[in-house]
């Protein structure tokens, strides 16, 4: 072996030493060890410290698992909102209808008895003019007078049947209106589950947020955690301004 060949083999294993010596310093220094520690104790802290991320990439999968079934959980309960609402807007829009045709009814009624009011009053006024004439004519004789009391008797029967016929449709209405204020009820009870199932699924989103924040703390890469999907704010803003006219309308109904 020539001269050159050992400078060349003993440069070879300087540079290697060298190496060794830096690759060990980097590693005393990532691990927080002595510098002139020994090779156990480098081995044990590598060690622990491969440990520590393992358990950190297994945090990691469990906080991932935790988002996705909480992500999953508040799409679920948005979906059961927007059941919900779009149930309740569509008996909301019927029980309106409903109630408008029950006006109609009772506008038509009120008009249909001032009329026959007014046609009983006309006949009454017939009456009264020819009783004054039969009166003049007979000048209360013994069957005048019967024919009188008679006329009246149908009179007075008469009102009775009118009266008789308007109470049964007023009962007939306050029963109609009756199960429409209890419908109009149960939409409010509807209307304000979607406003509180709106709210929970806020809180729950800002939790997802949270839980996102802290996974992308821990993983070594935060790109590979799932992010959160945006919250759909329109959607929310709509469902709440469904329920906020009938909330309104209840408020407005107590205060009378």
């Amino acid at each position: 072996m020539t001269e050159t060949d050992l400078e060349l083999q003993l440069r070879v294993w300087k540079d290697l030493a060298i190496s060794k010596q830096i690759l060990m310093r980097a590693a005393t220094d990532a691990l927080k060890l002595a510098p002139d520690c020994s090779a156990d104790e480098l081995q044990a802290a590598m060690e622990a410290a491969l440990a520590r991320a393992a358990q950190a990439d297994i945090a990691v999968r469990k906080a991932e698992e935790q988002s996705k079934a909480a992500i999953a959980a508040a799409d679920k309960k948005l979906d059961d909102a927007q059941r919900a609402l779009s149930a309740a807007q569509s008996a909301n829009a019927q029980a309106l209808a409903e109630q408008q045709k029950l006006e109609q009814q009772i506008q038509d009624i009120r008009n249909s008895n001032a009329q026959a009011t007014a046609d009983l009053k006309a006949r009454l006024a017939e009456k009264e003019r020819e009783i004054k004439s039969i009166h003049a004519t007979l000048s209360d004789t013994p069957q005048n007078v019967a024919k009188k009391l008679k006329a009246l008797q149908k009179q007075k029967k008469d009102e009775a049947d009118a009266r008789k016929q308007a109470e049964e449709q007023a009962a007939t209405l306050r029963k109609e209106k009756k199960a429409l204020d209890d419908r109009l009820t149960a939409m409010q009870a509807a209307q304000d589950k979607a406003t509180e199932l709106v709210t929970h699924y806020r809180e729950l989103h800002t939790q997802c947020e949270t839980l996102h924040t802290q996974l992308s703390a821990l993983a070594k890469d935060a790109a590979e955690v799932p992010a959160v999907p945006a919250l759909d704010t329109v959607l929310l803003e709509a469902l709440e301004k469904a329920a906020a006219p009938a909330e309104k309308k209840s408020a407005t109904k107590g205060k009378r």
